[in-house]
């Protein structure tokens, strides 16, 4: 029997991957043919979607991207027996898939399964090194595996980079019974998709990690809140917590040696302000997903009053690995402060989207023009847009920027959920800073004056500017209403919503010139 794999990963069902699995089933039907289809998350290279894989004695041989109408082709062109090492002549050939160079280079460490395995047969993530770092876990007191989190350097991945295994500490050192681990997974940044990808190619890797935050903090319950807008992962991770209570990884006693740990799945509403940790813990109790004022601390008095770690998806899914391999493997990759691994989604006008996971350090050219390849117009980039809607645009002038926490606060912007979002030089940056503006009066919870207020007059601030209305009035007071938003502001959403318009002030003033109004002839 030869084994074909499809992606059922969200990005890879929105072009066609589902009737590509069909007609390849119906072919085989009416050809008789031995085949399994067997249904994996996406391997992230996404402008070669739907990706098809055949499974060879010397590694898989990808094809893509495939529609339903080239399956016949493939199928007559020997699709299925073509050499085990090059593929066949046939233009959607891709050779083998770990050659394909925008995965070759890659260091794959959270990601090494997503696109490999049946997402939901836990015998095949055992296979691929799945539940190693929960063994060892359980062997471990829990200070000896915050120690080993701490060590390697891990910090969180949702944006703040704040040090995973300080948190950690901070909920085991609270003398309180009932703990918690919260796993956010409200991923609302555009241009980002790592948690979705995780979760849908990858889900025990989620589950392992926060059964492993659980063991070392002494929290015995676990939530995963997932945005409503992501069915496809809610669905997955719902049966893979399942599949893992019912193997006794999750339950009364993890893995049947350690401390008892279970999880709850739960979905948000579609509140962009939810992915900020004190309105999701709101959401979570079942109130209006506002921000709460800090301290306390969510680590001291997080969900129902009681010591909470809260971590991003990808966070907690690079634990296993650590705790496996151990910290100082780990902590082998990246530079400076910002170790480890981090999982680049590149989006916007690039010739190849996708995600593509490296050790910290590369610079942000590196990633613009050689792995995305540059825009998919044609034109030459004009901005690029790191860390979701909240990011600074970085013009070509600092494309030498490495991609590391410290270096991009240095140069005025955060590296977030680590989104990238392409743009060419058609892009008005006058409306990508009204945008951000908008976007926060949006989203904005409505709690602080700042965020409420400020968002709200930004966006009539910088249609004034568009109008060529006191143009130097109107710009300095666009730069005192974003440092009293910076400050003021309660929470990021109002706190980093300056990042992209003073970016966009600053690296593009061209842009901010209104056009000259030319009077019609009499």
């Amino acid at each position: 029997m030869i084994r074909i794999f499809i992606p059922r990963d969200a990005a890879a069902l929105a072009v066609g991957a589902d009737r590509v699995a069909a007609r390849l089933a119906q072919e085989a039907t009416a050809r008789g043919l031995d085949l399994a289809i067997v249904r994996t998350g996406s391997r992230g290279l996404h402008w070669l979607e739907p990706l098809v894989e055949v499974e060879t004695p010397n590694g898989r041989i990808a094809f893509g991207p495939v529609t339903p109408a080239d399956v016949g082709a493939l199928l007559d062109a020997g699709f299925l027996h073509g050499d085990t090492s090059t593929g066949i002549d046939h233009p959607l050939c891709l050779g083998p898939t770990e050659e394909i160079p925008f995965l070759k280079n890659q260091t794959r460490l959270t990601f090494a399964r997503c696109g490999v395995i049946d997402p939901l047969s836990l015998e095949d993530y055992r296979a691929h090194g799945g539940l190693a770092g929960l063994a060892k876990a359980v062997a471990m007191s829990p200070a000896a595996i915050v120690e080993a989190v701490t060590l390697s350097g891990l910090r969180g991945r949702g944006g703040a980079g704040f040090p995973t295994g300080i948190k950690w500490k901070t909920v085991l050192d609270c003398a309180d019974p009932r703990k918690y681990i919260v796993c956010n997974a409200d991923e609302g940044d555009s241009g980002t998709f790592a948690d979705r990808m995780i979760m849908e190619g990858d889900p025990f890797v989620v589950i392992e990690g926060m059964a492993i935050a659980g063991l070392a903090t002494g929290a015995t319950k676990g939530f995963v809140y997932i945005r409503s807008e992501y069915p496809h992962a809610i669905d997955t991770m719902t049966k893979a917590v399942g599949i893992a209570r019912r193997a006794g990884i999750l339950g009364l006693s993890v893995l049947g040696q350690g401390a008892g740990f279970d999880i709850e799945i739960r979905t948000g509403a579609g509140a962009y302000v939810c992915g900020e940790e004190t309105a999701l813990l709101n959401s979570l109790e079942g109130k209006r997903g506002v921000v709460r004022a800090k301290p306390p601390l969510p680590a001291h008095k997080g969900l129902f009053g009681q010591p909470t770690v809260i971590n991003n998806v990808i966070s907690l899914a690079s634990v296993p690995v650590i705790l496996d391999e151990g910290p100082e493997h780990y902590r082998d990759f990246g530079m400076g402060r910002s170790r480890g691994t981090i999982p680049i989604q590149i989006a916007g006008n690039a010739r190849q989207t996708g995600l593509y996971e490296v050790a910290f350090g590369l610079t942000l050219g590196e990633i613009v023009d050689t792995i995305a390849g540059g825009t998919a117009t044609g034109r030459p980039i004009k901005a690029v847009q790191v860390g979701g809607p909240l990011g600074a645009y970085f013009p070509r002038a600092l494309f030498d920027t490495p991609f590391d926490y410290e270096a991009f606060a240095a140069a005025g912007g955060l590296i977030g959920h680590a989104g990238i979002t392409i743009f060419d030089d058609t892009a008005d940056m006058l409306k990508q800073a009204r945008f951000a503006m908008e976007f926060c009066a949006v989203e904005s919870c409505g709690k602080c004056t700042p965020c409420r207020i400020g968002s709200t007059r930004g966006v009539e601030v910088v249609d004034r500017i568009g109008r060529g209305i006191e143009p130097e009035k109107n710009l300095a007071l666009l730069s005192d209403l974003c440092n009293t938003m910076k400050f003021g502001s309660l929470c990021a959403l109002g706190g980093f919503t300056p990042y992209p318009v003073m970016s966009a002030v600053t690296h593009f003033p061209d842009d901010f010139v209104a056009a000259p109004v030319v009077e019609a002839a009499e």
